[in-house]
């Protein structure tokens, strides 16, 4: 994983231009209480004194929150054990998706109401990310309860060559074929369908701050859940339903 330095924040710079130049910090603006839209254009310094904030501490947590980390590419993903690929869907994807959600609705929320007229598709994005936080919550516990359980049971038997193997395959196999030929297909749509309406996330030249706050929240949620897509549909689900079929076949 590599760590890239997080951005060089000054006292004396607005709100609005540091959202700018990195759209995490927006959460720590929330945090405090300030305005970084249209009106966020006094000195951080001089907001901070006069709402009675440390400077240095709302700096500090500027600063975390810029921080982007790295995950490359070219990591072994197809090589890890089952175990260790669900627990780190688990705890970092699904935990993404479960604190990210609320904070891209809140944000939608708040920009649509004030943009319909002159954005009148906007409706539909944010129906589309309240389907996804509809749906998406029930799936991931789906996975944690039910999904990830059994494969990880697959996988045990399937090393260990134990005699219970191929009944176990026959009782619970129906699942994960259900995930990855319908639900995870659903969701491909939902993310296409975000794409067009958004234009990949590209705001206009005239949007507000709030404007490219939301389109860039949204491209990290899509890219996220295309990894996370990728880590179920190409490598673990595959790895399941292929010791399903050898351990059905071994009896």
């Amino acid at each position: 994983m590599k760590v890239n330095h997080s951005i060089v924040i000054d006292e004396n710079a607005c709100a609005a231009d540091i959202v700018k130049q990195h759209y995490r910090t927006a959460t720590v603006f929330r945090k405090y209480g300030v305005e970084f839209c249209c009106g966020g254009k006094w000195p951080l310094k001089m907001v901070c004194e006069t709402k009675g904030l440390d400077v240095e501490e709302v700096l500090h947590d500027l600063k975390r929150a810029s921080r982007v980390l790295n995950i490359p590419g070219t990591l072994p993903f197809d090589t890890w054990k089952v175990d260790f690929l669900t627990d780190y869907i688990v705890n970092i994807h699904h935990e993404y998706l479960r604190q990210s959600l609320p904070s891209v609705k809140e944000q939608l929320g708040k920009f649509v109401a004030e943009h319909l007229k002159k954005y009148p598709h906007l409706p539909e994005v944010e129906s589309q990310i309240e389907f996804l936080d509809r749906t998406m919550i029930p799936h991931l516990l789906q996975e944690e309860e039910i999904i990830f359980p059994y494969i990880r049971q697959i996988a045990h038997a399937y090393d260990s060559k134990e005699s219970y193997a191929s009944l176990l395959v026959r009782t619970l196999r129906k699942p994960v074929e259900d995930i990855m030929h319908h639900e995870h297909e659903t969701l491909e749509k939902t993310l296409h369908r975000l794409r067009f309406l958004t234009n990949d996330y590209t705001a206009p030249d005239s949007a507000c701050t709030s404007h490219r706050l939301a389109f860039s929240l949204l491209k990290e949620l899509d890219d996220d859940l295309v990894q996370h897509l990728y880590l179920e549909n190409d490598i673990l689900f595959p790895k399941a339903i292929a010791m399903e079929k050898e351990l059905l076949e071994r009896h």
